[in-house]
C-alpha cells in the first residue's frame, strides 16, 4: 500500500493550488495569519501521537480553530524559520519603534516617532528601483502603514481640535446676530439714503454749473477791468482827475479779481452727505465689472492661473464622468493606489 504524503496539500498550496477547505481539517505544513492591522505571525500544524498539533509563533494553539484562518497564506520552511527566529518577512518592512513603544505615551508624541521611523525605513528603500515581487509587496504595506499613520493622525487632530471647534461655534454663536443684524441695518439705512444724496448729487451739478458761468463772467470782468487799469497808467498823466481815474480803475480791476477768485472757489464741487463728523456720509464711487460679453471676457482672461485651475478642476470632473468636452480628451494612467 502506497505511503500517504500528509504534506501533499501545503505543497500543493505553496505550488499556487489550495483546496479543498473543510473546517476542522486541518493540513500538515507552515503557514501565516495575522489579526486586522497587526504583523503576520507564523504557523505550523502537523499531525503526531494520534493528534493535530499547532503554534501560532510561540503559543500552542488548537490546529482546528486556527486552520480557516492560516490556509489560505502556506509560507516556505525557510519563511516560517525565518520569522519564528525573529528575523521577519521578505515581504514585509520591518515593525517601526511605534510598535513597541510605552501604551501611555502621549499619542501625538508615539505616532509622531512612530511615523519617524517609518520615513527614515521607507526614504532608504526608495533610494533603489523595486526588482522583485517581495520587493513590491515591502512598498505597498509601508503604504499601507503610512496611509495608516495620516488617518490616526487626522482622527487625533479631529479629536483634539473639536472642543475648540465646539467653543468657537458657541462664541460665534453668541455674538452672530449682534454683528450681523446691526451692520445689515447700517446698510439699509445707507441705501435708503442712496435716493436723496443722487437728488443732491444733481443739484449740486446743476449749480455747479451756473456757479462756474457765473465765475466765467466775473473773470471776464475783472480781465476788462485791468486792460483798462493798465490803459489808464499807461498815459502817465499827472492832472488830478487823471490820476484819481487811474487810481479807481485800478481798485476796481483788483475787486474784481477778488470777486472772480471767490467764483471760481464756489464752483467747486461740494459732495452731496449727511450726517456729522464721525457719522457722516456721502457719496462714494463703487467701481464694478459688468459682463456685456461673457466668451469674449472669458478669452481675456483664460492665461490667468485662477481660471486654468478651475478649468482643470472641470475638465477632470467632466472626465471621471465619461464626458469628453470640445478642447479636451478622455486619458487614463495605471498608478499604485
Amino acid at each position: 500500500m502506497a505511503e500517504v504524503n500528509i504534506w501533499a496539500w501545503w505543497q500543493n498550496a505553496l505550488a499556487g493550488t489550495i483546496g479543498p477547505i473543510h473546517d476542522g481539517d486541518p493540513q500538515q505544513g507552515y503557514y501565516r495569519t495575522r489579526f486586522k492591522d497587526k504583523p503576520w505571525e507564523p504557523v505550523a500544524i502537523w499531525f503526531e501521537d494520534g493528534k493535530w498539533h499547532a503554534m501560532r509563533g510561540e503559543r500552542a494553539i488548537d490546529a482546528s480553530d486556527i486552520w480557516t484562518w492560516c490556509c489560505r497564506n502556506p509560507i516556505t520552511y525557510e519563511a516560517y524559520t525565518k520569522a519564528i527566529e525573529g528575523g521577519g518577512w521578505d515581504d514585509e518592512p520591518e515593525a517601526s519603534i511605534g510598535h513597541n513603544q510605552p501604551a501611555d505615551l502621549d499619542p501625538y508624541e508615539a505616532l509622531l516617532h512612530e511615523f519617524a521611523s517609518e520615513k527614515e525605513q521607507a526614504e532608504a528603500f526608495m533610494k533603489k528601483p523595486i526588482t522583485k515581487q517581495a520587493e513590491a509587496d515591502r512598498a505597498a504595506i509601508w503604504s499601507k502603514r503610512l496611509s495608516t499613520i495620516a488617518k490616526k493622525a487626522t482622527d487625533l487632530h479631529k479629536v483634539e481640535k473639536q472642543p475648540h471647534l465646539d467653543a468657537g461655534r458657541n462664541v460665534d454663536n453668541k455674538w452672530r446676530e449682534l454683528k450681523e443684524e446691526p451692520d445689515a441695518i447700517s446698510k439699509k439705512l445707507k441705501r435708503h439714503m442712496d435716493a436723496f444724496l443722487q437728488e443732491e448729487a444733481r443739484k449740486e451739478r446743476e449749480r455747479q454749473t451756473a456757479a462756474r458761468a457765473e465765475a466765467d463772467r466775473i473773470q471776464r470782468e475783472a480781465d476788462a477791468a485791468r486792460v483798462a487799469a493798465e490803459k489808464a497808467a499807461a498815459k502817465n498823466d499827472n492832472d488830478a482827475a487823471a490820476i484819481a481815474a487811474q487810481n479807481n480803475a485800478i481798485a476796481e480791476a483788483e475787486r474784481l479779481a477778488q470777486q472772480a477768485a471767490a467764483a471760481e472757489r464756489d464752483a467747486q464741487a461740494r459732495n452731496a452727505s449727511a450726517g456729522r463728523t464721525g457719522a457722516k456720509v456721502s457719496l462714494r464711487t463703487f467701481v464694478f465689472a459688468e459682463v456685456t460679453d461673457f466668451d469674449a471676457l472669458l478669452m481675456a482672461l483664460k492665461d490667468r492661473p485662477e481660471i486654468k485651475e478651475v478649468v482643470d478642476t472641470l475638465a477632470n470632473r467632466a472626465a471621471r464622468s465619461g464626458v469628453e468636452l470640445a478642447g479636451m480628451a478622455i486619458r487614463s494612467e495605471q498608478r499604485a493606489a
